[in-house]
């Protein structure tokens, strides 16, 4: 067998396009890491940020609709930039919205900000529905370009995808894990543990907050522009809590909250069993009941983390005791 038929199958096709979401979601459970495994943030707004940063890199990256295209597709920009651009704009758009967000609600207590940080995400994803002028509303935009897509064979161009994903989530997993490691990183460990302690000793606990989510929120950006390259379309039904955030969470405790290579582990198994459940249902359930196909694979995919979770409960890794880069393992 040659090598192009190799690159060609299906199976490897679909493993390559299975790694490339995992490594997407990773993003975001990196993310969520800073906020609520870090710095104890309760956020439950992964979505809003989520969307942010994939539309920001769709209308920075895509050029103004023209012709009878312009008929059916409004957007408010089409600045028709490169791939980098649009990355970059996502994470900086991302921290701009965390620092309006933060002000107004890192004081509250943690379930008043989870239900701010949701309801925020909701009307995000609602502003993006309804306003047409700004991203073509309830029908969200196509045609975002893909980078290089232009310089390899279409059948070839998703593992040059995932280089580019995977050198993304490497390099950012690297910076998170130094600035963890760092003394600021255990000021933020502090603030989890007793933020009235922490400012005993003269720490600013808002600001490190707000940092912590401008960071985190920055990361989701990124994750989100990168989804957005891939698939090649958004809409708003794609980032509705279940799909944006929740299924981070899931990922984030799964893996072990506070362990940077735990919760990339958990984002490549969690994202392993959510796909895996679907060949299991169809091989598993009779023709008679395959209208409750998906309801058995839901049955399914919450035994397993029950399962999971029961035998590591602090995740498959778990948080790390000792996060000084000076003191030794």
């Amino acid at each position: 067998m040659t090598i192009e038929a190799i690159l060609s199958s299906g199976i490897l096709n679909y493993l390559v396009g299975f790694l490339i979401v995992a490594s997407i979601y990773a993003l975001f459970t990196l993310g969520l890491n800073v906020h609520f495994g870090e710095t104890g943030l309760i956020n439950f707004g992964v979505a809003g940020f989520f969307a942010i940063g994939a539309y920001t890199a769709a209308l920075v990256t895509k050029p103004l609709p023209t012709g009878e295209l312009a008929r059916y597709t409004q957007q408010a920009l089409g600045l028709d930039q490169p791939f980098l651009v649009g990355v970059i704009a996502a994470a900086v758009v991302c921290g701009i919205v965390a620092v309006l967000i933060g002000i107004p609600t890192l004081r509250l207590r943690e379930d008043y900000l989870a239900i701010a940080t949701i309801g925020i995400a909701e009307s995000i994803r609602l502003v993006f529905n309804n306003e047409q002028w700004l991203a073509n509303g309830s029908q969200g935009l196509v045609g975002i370009p893909r980078p290089l897509y232009d310089l390899v064979p279409p059948a070839y161009y998703n593992y040059i995808y995932l280089g580019i994903v995977v050198l993304i989530l490497a390099f950012v997993a690297v910076l998170l894990e130094r600035m963890i490691r760092s003394p600021w990183g255990r000021v933020l460990r502090a603030i989890r543990e007793d933020e009235v302690v922490a400012a005993a000793y003269g720490k600013n606990v808002f600001g490190f907050k707000l940092q912590a989510l401008v960071l985190g929120a920055m990361v989701m950006g990124i994750g989100g522009a990168l989804y957005a390259h891939n698939a090649g379309t958004i809409s708003p039904g794609v980032f509705e809590p279940v799909f944006g955030t929740f299924i981070v969470w899931v990922m984030l405790i799964l893996g072990g909250s506070g362990n940077t290579k735990g919760v990339i582990l958990g984002a490549f198994v969690f994202w392993a069993i959510w796909a895996g459940t679907q060949f299991a249902t169809d091989a598993l359930v009779p023709p008679a009941l395959s209208a409750r196909a998906p309801y058995f694979r839901f049955l399914l995919i919450e035994t397993l983390l029950v399962l999971m979770l029961l035998f590591r409960p602090k995740g498959i890794l778990g948080e790390e005791r000792f996060v000084s880069t000076l003191r030794p393992r």
